[in-house]
């Protein structure tokens, strides 16, 4: 096999799970370490430098060591068509698949452990199949597969979400299920684009072994002759009405709706949970995935905060403080997420807070007081922003920010998120935090955004063969 089919192949099957991951979650860069044969010295591709940082580990889990060798070696035969998971690297923020097949001796798969993940299975999952892909590449040498490979991978969330699923469930209770996980997860997305009288669904579905539907606490259970089948989603999402926050669940078996029962159900469930135009997908106590607009997605709709937590820590405040703040903080923005509507929260730092054009208050409210961080939530649907001090009270609401032009504004990005980035130029004690209508959550300080992704230009070709890996941890 020559060099530039091998370089060829790790392009295509890399930048197809990168492209994949990027749309099932944030923005995502994807590396690879390998080596094709057992006396062959280990190589990586990294486009992006996803691994920067991780040197220190690499240089000893990889070239003071040679454990990852001689396990490899250890492994029985393996079946041509098949692959062996080797031991990954535990490295921070990152996930991680190794393997070993016939056509490839060693490749250890990285990508990104977003904050926001649900789980990291379906993940997981994927690059696996990016792995067996690559040594059937490379096995065949047949040039014609490697795109159509790549164009695998970038669609594979559907699957990726199927095999964790299935594997899970084996785990639990074995082989013999009569629950076909592909069916359920083409009917939870054509029901969560099925509106009722323009109305989004909400209610719970659950999908529970036949075996195990004596378990059940039916309310209602209908007739084996009159069930509604789950692929007529325009007549489960009549049925999910029922189950509107009330504690009760629409049961299926996995192929027609059996009944409405309340309390919980038996273990191994996968259960849809609708919430207007979005959902979750959840295996038992986990959650799996999220869902809307049709598609599945990682994340798990809580705003990232980390920056503004980061901010905290440099404010000299105490831990119970720094807690408290975070927490109302956060109340806010989720509440403004949930609702869909704009908001946008000044967080003011100085020992006196800064004086803002909008409706002051008489006297400032106390936000750990449950209701009146409830009041604080329902203001914040007001045009203009919140004024929260460090105290962990509300100075004033709909106050209007403005400031002289920045280097940094974005057209695309509206009125709230420039009028920010303006007015926190200049103002050290004060950070800022946008939430728009279709959910980014925005942290601005000192004129930039401090929560902003930066975003790596992909490599659109492997002509060079990737670097030995002891020549890029010294470069």
């Amino acid at each position: 096999m020559d060099d530039s089919y091998r370089n060829l192949c790790i392009f295509h099957i890399l930048d197809g799970l990168r492209f994949g991951l990027s749309h099932y979650s944030q923005p995502s860069r994807t590396a690879l370490i390998y080596a094709v044969s057992a006396d062959d010295p280990l190589r990586v591709y990294d486009p992006q430098n996803l691994l920067r940082g991780h040197e220190p580990v690499l240089k000893s889990k990889f070239l003071e060591s040679d454990e990852w060798r001689t396990t490899a070696q250890a492994i029985p035969y393996i079946p041509l068509y098949e692959q062996a998971r080797t031991r990954c690297l535990d490295l921070s923020g990152l996930i991680c698949h190794a393997s070993r097949s016939r056509s490839v001796f060693c490749q250890t798969w990285f990508t990104e452990h977003h904050p926001s993940m649900c789980s990291t299975g379906p993940t997981e999952r994927w690059m696996e199949h990016g792995a067996w892909l690559m040594s059937q590449c490379m096995s065949t040498e047949n040039v014609p597969i490697l795109e159509t490979a790549g164009n695998v991978l970038q669609n594979f969330a559907l699957h990726a979400i199927r095999n964790y699923i299935v594997d899970q469930r084996s785990a639990e209770i074995g082989m013999d299920t009569r629950l076909r996980v592909y069916p359920i997860l083409d009917a939870v997305l054509g029901i969560s684009k099925t509106p009722e009288e323009g109305v989004w669904p909400r209610g719970r579905l659950a999908f529970v072994e036949p075996s195990q539907m004596d378990k059940v606490r039916f309310l209602a259970r209908f007739p084996e002759q009159e069930r509604p089948r789950l692929e007529h989603f325009k007549h489960v999402r009549k049925l999910l009405q029922a189950a509107e926050q009330t504690g009760r669940s629409l049961v299926s078996d996995g192929q027609a709706i059996v009944g409405i029962a309340i309390g919980r159900m038996p273990g191994s469930r996968i259960v849809a949970e609708f919430s207007g135009s979005y959902g979750f997908l959840r295996l038992g106590a986990e959650t799996v995935c999220s869902f809307t607009d049709g598609a599945f997605d990682s994340s798990n709709r809580q705003a990232n905060l980390v920056h503004f937590e980061e901010f905290l820590l440099e404010t000299g405040m105490d831990f119970t403080e720094r807690n408290s703040l975070f927490k109302i903080v956060s109340a806010i923005v989720h509440h403004s997420q949930e609702g869909r509507h704009g908001s946008t929260l000044v967080l003011d730092f100085r020992s006196t807070p800064e004086a803002l054009a909008g409706q002051h208050l008489e006297v400032p409210l106390d936000l750990e007081q449950p209701h009146l961080l409830s009041l604080a939530q329902a203001l914040s649907k007001v045009d203009g922003a919140l004024h929260i001090g460090g105290d962990r009270k509300l100075h004033g609401f709909a106050c209007l920010l403005d400031g002289l032009s920045v280097g940094g504004e974005d057209r695309a990005r509206g009125a709230r998120y420039n009028s920010a980035l303006r007015f926190t130029s200049g103002r050290d004690d004060t950070v800022v935090i946008v939430v728009s209508s279709d959910r980014p959550v925005s942290i601005i300080q000192n004129g930039v955004e401090i929560s902003a992704t930066c975003m790596l230009p992909p490599k659109y070709a492997c002509v060079d063969t990737p670097p030995l890996l002891k020549d890029w941890l010294q470069a």
